[in-house]
């Protein structure tokens, strides 16, 4: 009879820690790109939870995106063209 109760709780305790690393998966992208000052910290944040709700496939590029910052493109502006 302990054995049943002793495994049941083995078994709760391990799935708690897989919803831990759910979660510590989902938020780890958008911490990483806020501690680095990314300008799109709120849309890579958004993007390591999808990657973890979608099972891993958003997720490697959530990270790539954290560690990279965009470059600044300027653009020419016609001035009164019309164009």
């Amino acid at each position: 009879m302990f054995l049943k109760y002793f495994a049941l709780f083995v078994l709760i305790v391990l799935l708690l820690a897989a919803v831990a690393v759910w979660v510590a998966l989902g938020m780890a992208p958008g911490k990483i790109a806020r501690s680095r000052n990314h300008p799109q910290a709120d849309a890579v944040g958004v993007c390591g939870w999808w990657g973890v709700i979608t099972m891993g496939i958003l997720c490697p590029l959530a990270f790539v995106w954290a560690y990279t910052k965009p470059i600044a493109v300027k653009s020419e502006q016609s001035e009164g063209t019309g164009e």
